[in-house]
């Protein structure tokens, strides 16, 4: 991606002068982002994604007495009546179950992998909604079909209301409105407060159109998350290359060095924490952390981990290798897959592979491009070669003729 160019998708921006002037920073409404588009998915497929057991769903409902939630999966019956007014159903991860989704989600990939999450989609009735909420993430809301009125305000007053399943604002007060309709697009950062509700209208037909906003949400982890995952996959980390300690002799390789008190006093105060057990387990947080390559690696384990939900089927046919090798077949990546680098190592779906030379730079432009052409895979090494047969086996790549492209990459 030319991130230099202009582009429809933000107002006329090019994607450099987006995060530079609002990433993080201010609200952006796009009129016509996408002109004349339409919904990827019918309504009949969503609620039929609804259903399915690995797809994360919700269904909200906003009724005189109250907000009610539902966690999916829910078959369409149990959804209520298109007739009945202020519901709302909540599909995420649609850019891993539909190729359409996904290619959308390719558009905004000007933010690194490492904060793109994924694809929601929210059809409501009209009246439906979430309620007035900030979240703690960036987010473009896109209007795929029908009518939903946006209020949105930066206010500090975040506190929430009691007794209810949603988190929804108690003080909500917003300060700008906007009626999005089809191709619109509004970016909200991180903690704006925004309420968006449906309105019934009519779509090009003279029908009622439904009322579909596609989500596009970012990842933000929290300080304290990542450091906790971080220390527990360092500790591992450490355990794999431990050296046996020195003064315990007849201890097998690799046997965790055990804290040692040859000098520890008889105590009148047994409950005290021992002073030299404390300095151990501080040095033991600082030998983990001082390998800058060990520290990188389970970075990017902890960044591609797929979700709990997430499973991959396994290669409906065999790796062809001396296919590949003879520049007649490419590759793509799954659409649940997830793949980064660093200086050092390629990672993919929570695994780490030190990488250098010719194979990182192939492996590198396979996780930017998501595919490597007939003649870019043709390059490879026979150890990246046999790798890529090990993940198209695992399911995470395919193998596409040249001209050919593969739903769900």
């Amino acid at each position: 991606m030319d991130v230099n160019q202009s582009l429809d998708l933000l107002g006329g921006l090019s994607p450099a002068q987006f995060m530079r002037r609002y990433w993080q920073k201010k609200p952006l409404l796009v009129r016509q982002a996408i002109p004349g588009f339409r919904p990827l998915l019918g309504r009949a497929d969503l609620f039929k994604l609804a259903g399915r057991e690995q797809v994360e769903s919700r269904l909200i409902v906003q009724q005189a007495k109250g907000w009610r939630m539902k966690q999916g999966p829910m078959l369409p019956r149990g959804l209520p009546p298109l007739s009945q007014a202020a519901w709302t159903l909540l599909v995420q991860g649609v850019d891993m179950h539909d190729a359409g989704a996904h290619a959308l989600l390719q558009q905004f990939r000007f933010v690194p992998d490492a904060r793109l999450d994924d694809l929601m989609i929210s059809f409501a009735t009209a009246g439906g909604g979430v309620g007035p909420h900030f979240d703690s993430y960036d987010v473009f809301l896109l209007q795929a079909s029908g009518r939903r009125r946006w209020k949105i305000g930066q206010q500090k007053d975040l506190s929430l209301q009691q007794g209810v399943p949603l988190k929804i604002l108690q003080n909500f007060e917003p300060d700008e409105e906007f009626v999005l309709e089809a191709g619109d697009m509004l970016y909200l950062p991180p903690r704006y407060a925004h309420d968006g509700v449906a309105e019934a209208c009519l779509g090009a037909d003279g029908k009622a159109a439904d009322c579909m906003t596609y989500s596009i949400g970012f990842r933000a982890p929290a300080q304290t998350e990542l450091a906790a995952e971080l220390l527990h996959r360092l500790a591992e980390f450490s355990e794999d290359a431990a050296e046996p300690d020195a003064e315990d002799s007849g201890l097998p390789a690799g046997a965790p060095r055990l804290y040692r008190d040859p000098g520890q006093a008889a105590t009148a105060t047994p409950a005290a924490l021992p002073a030299d057990l404390a300095a151990f387990a501080g040095q033991a947080v600082l030998e983990a952390l001082k390998d800058p390559l060990a520290l990188g690696c389970v970075l990017g384990e902890y960044l591609t981990e797929p979700k709990p939900s997430v499973w991959f089927d396994e290669a409906l046919q065999a790796w062809d290798g001396d296919a590949a090798k003879a520049g007649q077949t490419g590759i793509e990546l799954d659409a649940r897959t997830r793949m980064m680098y660093d200086d050092n190592h390629v990672f993919i779906n929570g695994e780490s592979y030190r990488a250098k030379g010719a194979d990182a730079r192939l492996m590198r432009q396979l996780a930017d491009q998501r595919e490597l052409s007939a003649r870019e895979l043709r390059k490879a090494s026979v150890t990246a070669m046999a790798l890529l047969g090990d993940w198209h086996e695992a399911g995470w790549l395919r193998q596409v003729l040249p001209g050919t492209a593969v739903i769900g990459n």
